[in-house]
């Protein structure tokens, strides 16, 4: 069974509050799907 890696505890609060940010300032939802995928890419990088 392979593992599934996780972000830090720290890095999934920033991540939900980028979220809640984004949500709030932008009203295109396809815009806001967009822009949140961009974050988890972002950090999925530094991940791996």
């Amino acid at each position: 069974m392979k593992k599934k890696k996780k972000f830090s505890k720290g890095l999934r609060k920033f991540i939900r509050k980028e979220k809640s940010r984004i949500r709030r300032e932008i009203f295109d939802l396809e815009e806001q799907k967009k822009q949140i995928n961009e974050l988890y890419k972002k950090f999925s990088k530094n991940l791996s």
